[in-house]
């Protein structure tokens, strides 16, 4: 085999750890969580890609690949992400428990009224 024939692998990273400590997919914006849970779910790489525009078959290919080879941090980042996601939406809850009820009440008396017509 020649050197210009011969094929070399090339090490392509498909995604990147954000400052944030995030991760996300190369040259997109979108999260490798979302990749990740739709395959965990048993979704296909051409249903993801059909899912997420931006990203081509290589790309979620590249992403599976990545999660298989680093699942344990991955996983833990994710167990993490949930943790944090939850505590979030607690204390929005919490702050916002004031203006939660007056909507709730509003909606009730909006549900009430029409009923009466």
């Amino acid at each position: 085999m020649s050197e210009a024939t011969r094929i070399t692998p090339a090490a392509t990273s498909y995604v990147f750890q954000t400052p944030e400590g995030g991760w996300r997919i190369v040259g997109t914006r979108v999260s490798l969580d979302s990749v990740v849970y739709e395959y965990v779910d048993g979704e296909p790489p051409e249903a993801i890609v059909a899912h997420y525009p931006a990203l081509t078959l290589e790309q979620v290919r590249g992403a599976i690949a990545h999660y298989l080879r680093h699942r344990d941090e991955i996983d833990a980042y994710l167990v993490a992400q949930d943790k944090f996601a939850a505590r979030l939406r607690e204390q929005t809850r919490s702050h916002n428990a004031d203006l939660l009820n007056r909507m709730k009440e509003r909606r009730a008396s909006a549900a009430d009224a029409s009923g009466q017509r």
